[in-house]
């Protein structure tokens, strides 16, 4: 059961901010990614059509972005698996992620994750979380007191997993979105 305060946090938590695109793309294009994160999912074919149409200089990141959604779920898996090979009691009675909906809801914070990792692969902005928005996050995380740990080597783990689905030259091309959120989530107390 969710307390208040934590209902509260929820809507603001919102990690990813188009503040740092608006300086570099038209308003069409802004709108293709706050739209989609008002809506809590991931770029579309049709999102994908109308960037590469809007900005095609981003067309290569754009491939990227679109091997990172459309491996979304099993990236996501993969990072799940290891953390549970990591932490194999947090899901056991007892443990940090018990009862199932805990645990449900960490998965899904991970797959959230590796969504705001395609919108900045996809705009080409490494700079791209909401200082408040993580401030939020952080405070939600200590109100469900959210295993920490585990959550920042699940975000490492969608890092080596998105990498695997890249080739040697692009991998350094990507690491830097997801160093970007890693660090961010280290800095959490």
């Amino acid at each position: 059961m969710l307390t208040e305060r934590a209902k509260q946090l929820i809507p603001k938590a919102r990690i990813f901010t188009i503040a740092n695109f608006q300086n570099v793309y038209p308003e069409s294009v802004i709108n293709i990614f706050q739209n989609a994160d008002d809506q809590g999912k991931y770029l579309s074919e049709l999102d994908f059509t109308a960037l590469e149409n809007s900005v095609p200089n981003v067309s290569e990141n754009i491939n990227k972005a679109k091997l990172l959604t459309d491996k979304a779920d099993q990236i996501v898996e993969q990072a799940r698996q290891k953390v549970l090979s990591s932490f194999p009691s947090i899901i056991e009675v007892g443990g940090e992620l018990y009862p199932p909906e805990r645990a449900v809801a960490c998965w899904r914070d991970f797959w959230h994750f590796l969504r705001c990792v395609s919108y900045a692969v996809a705009g080409k902005i490494t700079e791209f979380t909401s200082q408040e928005g993580l401030k939020n996050m952080e405070l939600l995380y200590q109100e469900l007191q959210v295993p920490l740990p585990a959550m920042i080597l699940g975000l490492e783990n969608l890092k080596y997993f998105s990498l695997e689905e890249f080739l040697p030259e692009e991998k350094y091309q990507i690491s830097p979105y997801f160093d970007h959120l890693i660090n961010e989530l280290k800095q959490f107390t």
